[in-house]
């Protein structure tokens, strides 16, 4: 491997007194290894166990394990950098620790700040994360991390680089950290427009321009009244199919009477509002699906959507994108739902909601509903169900993937508004929502400019443009090997 594998560099262009040196001619380079399973423990006992990048915070690693019996250790400020999966990452060594085959500790020379080749490995870090093979997990050999380049600056110089990055990072962190809160502070507006929403506070003023409108309890009764009416209609036919013609109405006795929600117990709604539970309200039912394509691999690949948790969950509102399809085998075990289906997750993360963007299938761990009739606005029902997605939370038990059942999402009380508020609570939750997303979105480019920035600073500080050069800098050859 040459220097320019890695980064291209023009000697010519070098500022005075600098020079290009290999990690293995400044430091010493420890490769990690992983110790015994059995001297592992969380007790705190013995040194700090570090494996890779998943311990590794802004500076330094938290430690979550500790080793009695290391075979590899670093000491405290050496660079540990992430050798394999991924690859680049660096952090410092916060003391003396045991590190794993994941890492390898960097050990400066007199004369090179371990600051200044912490910030620099940074500067590289997605050319050294290219320099990666392997097919499972991307990793770099001894030799490879030995022979990486240096752009080295005097000792002097290095230590006016380190105070200016440091400087202009801190910066940074404190824009960053506000746009955060920012961000946070958005997350609870949302929540608080959605629980606003469903009480009925959004609109109050409409309701007092409109004391006419037709109260939610009437349309509850025309919705059970034509349910059942659809019943009747539906066991004549039945009947007449078989023959059969009805004495009486005794068979009517036959229907069942969807349960009632008691609102005895629960917050006063304002006047035209009533509670109801899913099942008034329309068709609620699991998926059909319970096989995975490596059980039966037949069941895939076909002409029909197939929608999996993760795609409600990645979903803003409608679900546009499938990662799975069926074939008419699988069409056969499970079911076509229709466009605009409420999907609310059930199992992993659970009451994340979504509409169907098409007909679609999706598995048992998906329930889906479609309201009785029109007068039913379902995105209404997806709001309020994400405003209770922390209640029915706490119904998961307390195992490695919780989830509740269909009976559970059956007796949610939802407080249901008249038709005509329904919409007007939609229109506001949406203007108030795309409002804050928009925010979200600013926020979002300004991180991205922030992290641009920073590399944009590191690279300004590796090619001696980000501090002033000074001629008394001297460069300190013998700290080398």
């Amino acid at each position: 491997m040459t220097d320019k594998k890695l980064i291209r560099i023009n000697k010519k262009e070098l500022p005075e007194g600098w020079k290009v040196e290999r990690i293995e001619n400044l430091s010493t380079v420890i490769l990690g290894q992983s110790p015994a399973s059995s001297s592992y423990n969380t007790n705190e006992e013995g040194l700090p166990f570090f494996q890779g990048k998943t311990e590794f915070g802004p500076a330094y690693p938290q430690a979550v394990k500790w080793c009695t019996e290391p075979k590899k250790t670093a000491l405290k400020n050496d660079v540990l950098i992430s050798v394999r999966a991924p690859v680049g990452p660096t952090n410092l060594a916060p003391a003396k620790c045991c590190i794993g085959r994941g890492l390898a500790a960097i050990r400066p020379n007199d004369g090179v700040s371990y600051k200044y080749l912490l910030y620099y490995l940074r500067s590289i870090e997605a050319a050294v994360a290219s320099l990666g093979t392997g097919t499972t997990f991307k990793a770099i050999s001894g030799g490879i991390l030995k022979n990486l380049p240096v752009l080295l600056a005097p000792e002097h110089e290095q230590k006016r680089i380190v105070a200016e990055i440091e400087k202009q990072f801190s910066r940074l962190d404190e824009a960053v950290e506000n746009l955060k809160r920012v961000k946070a502070n958005l997350k609870r507006y949302k929540a608080s427009v959605l629980k606003a929403a469903v009480e009925g506070k959004l609109t109050e003023d409409w309701r007092k321009a409109h004391p006419g409108a037709e109260p939610a309890d009437k349309l509850l009764e025309r919705i059970l009244a034509e349910r059942r009416k659809k019943w009747e209609e539906t066991e004549l036919v039945k009947m007449e199919a078989k023959g059969k013609e009805p004495k009486d109405d005794k068979w009517k006795k036959k229907y069942k009477e969807l349960p009632q929600v008691d609102g005895a117990l629960l917050p006063a709604l304002p006047d035209g509002w009533v509670w109801a539970n899913l099942p008034q309200l329309g068709e609620l039912d699991r998926g059909k699906s319970k096989h995975r394509p490596r059980n039966a691999p037949f069941l895939y690949g076909g002409p029909y959507p197939f929608v999996q948790t993760g795609d409600v969950r990645h979903a803003t509102g409608i679900i546009k994108q499938y990662s799975q399809t069926y074939s008419e085998e699988g069409l056969k075990q499970s079911r076509l739902w229709p466009k605009e289906t409420l999907c609310i997750t059930i199992a992993a993360n659970i009451a994340d909601t979504a509409l169907l963007g098409f007909d679609a299938c999706f598995p048992d761990s998906i329930v889906g509903f479609i309201p009785e009739n029109k007068n039913i606005d379902v995105r209404f029902i997806e709001y309020f169900v994400r405003t209770a997605k922390e209640d029915l939370e706490r119904y998961a038990p307390a195992t490695a993937q919780k989830n509740i059942n269909l009976a559970i999402l059956s007796d949610v009380a939802v407080s249901l508004p008249p038709e005509e508020e329904q919409h007007i609570i939609i229109d506001e939750i949406e203007r108030c929502l795309t409002i804050a997303e928009g925010i979200e979105f600013d926020i979002e480019q300004n991180m991205v400019r922030a992290n641009r920035l920073r590399q944009s600073i590191l690279k300004k500080a590796f090619s001696g443009k980000l501090v002033a050069q000074d001629e008394n800098d001297e460069f300190l050859v013998s700290s080398l090997k």
